[in-house]
């Protein structure tokens, strides 16, 4: 699934693409689309950003598009003309500004509507790991807040605690940090809490840029990550074998190494 540094880049070449631009053009797949993109046309779109996993585009008279990735979505930009990568029966949305064509393809969440009732469905949601301002504190606080029993994994996971950390995020985080997914957030203090929050914060908006996601700190091919998808490999640190499974409250395919993250 794209977490919060593929939505970051997305909202970049949107913005570069689109801001001051007028909409002369909105159509789609998507109902809502279908619906509400014609009033949309001669819209200026104002601004694009992403705040977790989320990416909104604004537009002026007070109006929002929002979509959601899941897991197939992506976000291109093309020139008018120019072949696209993807079929044209996956465009949830596509937007045309002059001979710029930005497609939203394959996302299973869309919303349009004022920018206020827009927000309003992001309004639970935690600080954003990668915006340029980022409460940390805020943060903490909500993880220390939960239910005491709940698995760190999901702690992690979870967007109204801390916004824009996905799968691969939480495995490389939880490693780096030494915890199992397992262990209850409640047998941590709070500056075991913090490390998570932080180490989040720093892998995010360590690669923000594009370029292939490096939590290792390698670039070389293969050695970009400590043990997301390595199940059965050794362990770069201590050579044991690394195991995965699926864990916590959403089943979600976790890594990790029974030596430097023991069991709770």
């Amino acid at each position: 699934m794209p977490e919060g540094d593929t939505l970051h880049q997305a909202a970049q070449r949107l913005r570069e693409a689109l801001v001051g631009r007028t909409l002369d053009g909105v159509e789609g797949s998507h109902p809502e689309v279908r619906r509400e993109g014609r009033r949309l046309v001669g819209h200026r779109v104002t601004n694009v950003e992403s705040v977790g996993k989320h990416l909104l585009v604004d537009l002026d008279r007070g109006w929002s598009i929002r979509t959601h990735l899941g897991m197939p979505g992506s976000w291109h930009v093309y020139r008018e003309g120019e072949r696209w990568r993807r079929t044209p029966g996956a465009a949830r949305v596509v937007l045309r500004a002059d001979d710029c064509v930005a497609v939203c393809f394959a996302a299973p969440s869309v919303q349009v509507g004022p920018s206020e009732v827009v927000r309003a469905r992001i309004g639970h949601l935690g600080p954003d790991a990668i915006a340029e301002e980022f409460d940390a504190d805020e943060a903490v606080q909500r993880a220390l807040a939960v239910d005491p029993s709940t698995p760190v994994v999901d702690v992690v996971l979870d967007q109204s605690i801390l916004a824009g950390v996905g799968n691969v995020y939480a495995n490389e985080i939880l490693f780096l940090e030494g915890l199992h997914p397992l262990t209850p957030v409640g047998t941590l203090d709070e500056r075991a809490v913090r490390g998570v929050v932080e180490r989040s914060r720093r892998l995010l908006v360590a690669n923000r840029a594009p370029g292939r996601r490096v939590t290792t700190g390698s670039r070389r091919r293969g050695e970009e990550v400590w043990v997301y998808g390595r199940d059965g490999r050794p362990c770069r640190r201590c050579g044991t074998l690394l195991r995965q499974a699926k864990l916590g409250r959403h089943h979600r395919i976790t890594t990790w190494c029974p030596s430097c993250q023991p069991p709770p």
